[in-house]
């Protein structure tokens, strides 16, 4: 019987999620997960030895050698063959992202709703909110709401953000993909393309009519891929259109 894979410590997100070549259409995609970027970044962008970086992320140096050789073929296989790369999904343990202020207490049986917020309606672009409006959930009637501030986090960092003040679910307007994958691997499900009033949206969901579109993004030419939309969350409170 195989042993179980121990999770490999994560220090920050992936700000970039998806890279592709400007000079041509590529028809494929290579999945590198989290953990093989993290090595790299912790190999060959910081230049820590092997032994470092297993510390670092709380493995075995010979995992390490592992992911670091699978990350560095699917790279090459990138660049000679004009692929796309797309860093999601993996065995991860995330460090705590830390927020300056003040999060009202969640209760252990509340579901916890994030509305991307901006003078009471439903900001339209996630990478560059602000405010989020939190709302607590529990048999289907808001019980508690809280406006918080993302501190000038950038795209890169509003999973994490998210992720600390401990949200299940996050209603939005449009959203790319790189923040999509973000959040699927971050455990919170997403309601995107989503206008309107936050509060009456967080309502609807709460009583379990929102209506949203999964297909919603910020940039026209991006293309999702299908496995990097993750509603396991949503699916049994929001209705897509």
């Amino acid at each position: 019987m195989p042993r179980p894979v121990r999770c490999r410590r994560i220090e920050q997100l992936p700000v970039y999620r998806s890279f592709s070549p400007d000079d041509a259409v590529a028809a494929d995609s290579v999945r590198m997960t989290v953990d093989e970027f993290e090595a790299l970044r912790l190999l060959d962008n910081e230049g820590l030895t092997q032994e470092a970086c297993a510390a670092r992320m709380n493995i075995a140096r010979t995992t390490v050698t592992a992911i670091y050789v699978s990350a560095r073929k699917k790279v090459a296989d990138v660049l000679v063959h004009g692929k796309r790369l797309l860093i999601t999904g993996g065995c991860c343990k995330y460090e705590p992202f830390e927020i300056n202020q003040e999060i009202m207490e969640k209760g252990s049986t509340y579901m916890r709703i994030a509305v991307t917020y901006e003078n009471g309606e439903i900001f339209q672009h996630f990478g560059h909110s602000e405010q989020f409006k939190l709302y607590d959930v529990e048999n289907g009637s808001i019980t508690a709401e809280q406006v918080v501030n993302t501190n000038g986090s950038g795209h890169g960092a509003l999973a994490g953000f998210l992720q600390a003040a401990k949200v299940d679910v996050l209603i939005c307007g449009g959203i790319g993909m790189g923040a999509q994958m973000a959040l699927a691997d971050a455990g919170i499900a997403l309601c995107a393309g989503v206008q309107g009033s936050a509060d009456a949206a967080a309502k609807a969901f709460a009583e379990g009519n929102l209506e949203y579109d999964p297909n919603a993004h910020c940039d026209h030419h991006e293309h999702h891929d299908g496995d990097c939309h993750r509603d396991h969350c949503a699916e049994h409170h929001c209705r897509g259109n």
